[in-house]
């Protein structure tokens, strides 16, 4: 892994341990906090390397835009990303998230 690469990781790290209990927010979100608007994906990709080494990394809280769990595979099991969140009083109904829009929490915004 190049540094640049690295140090983008560690900088999503660094967003994704301050979404609070009980919310949610996107890779793109956390890519245009970063300065790189396009870059939802490499979000994903850090977060999906952050498997490894999950401490404090609460990266099941990170879903797509419309607030569909896609990256449950991620976790390991089929439903335990959708777990992890309903035992944060998060609800799920179809890998999608009930109430996304009042949960939704933008590092822009509240950072």
């Amino acid at each position: 892994m190049d540094a640049e690469k690295s140090g983008f990781f560690q900088k999503v790290y660094a967003v994704v341990q301050k979404i609070p209990y009980g919310r949610v927010t996107s890779y793109g979100a956390v890519a245009q906090y970063l300065g790189s608007k396009g870059s939802a994906r490499m979000v994903g990709w850090a977060l999906n390397s952050s498997k490894y080494n999950l401490h404090g990394i609460p990266a099941h809280r990170v879903v797509n835009r419309q607030g569909l769990l896609t990256g449950k595979r991620a976790f390991g099991g089929q439903h335990t990303m959708e777990e992890l969140l309903e035992s944060e009083g998060i609800r799920i109904k179809d890998d999608q998230i009930v109430n996304f829009n009042e949960i939704f929490w933008d590092p822009a915004k509240e950072l």
